[in-house]
């Protein structure tokens, strides 16, 4: 089964997360098969970065998001299309 988390990398004390996409089965920082945002939790305010087109073609091929990745993306919700004019 394929999973949407945050993989961590950065410093110790300095964590900084991408969002993966991942069978579930592998380790936290294993190899992923996308990476479709990331996470800076340091920042003032938190920095998220989504792409939100690849996080809905993931879930429409299965992949289910970890508790906390569903609260990112609910938090910080896609821009609304832009007019032409």
């Amino acid at each position: 089964m394929l999973m949407i988390r945050l993989a961590r990398f950065g410093a110790k004390k300095k964590p900084f997360y991408r969002v993966v996409v991942i069978e579930k089965e592998r380790a936290r920082n294993g190899r992923s098969l996308e990476v479709v945002g990331h996470y800076n939790p340091l920042t003032e305010p938190a920095q998220v970065l989504l792409k939100h087109d690849r996080l809905e073609y993931w879930a429409g091929k299965g992949a289910q998001m970890s508790d906390t990745v569903k609260r990112l993306v609910t938090k910080n919700p896609a821009a609304p299309p832009v007019p032409v004019a």
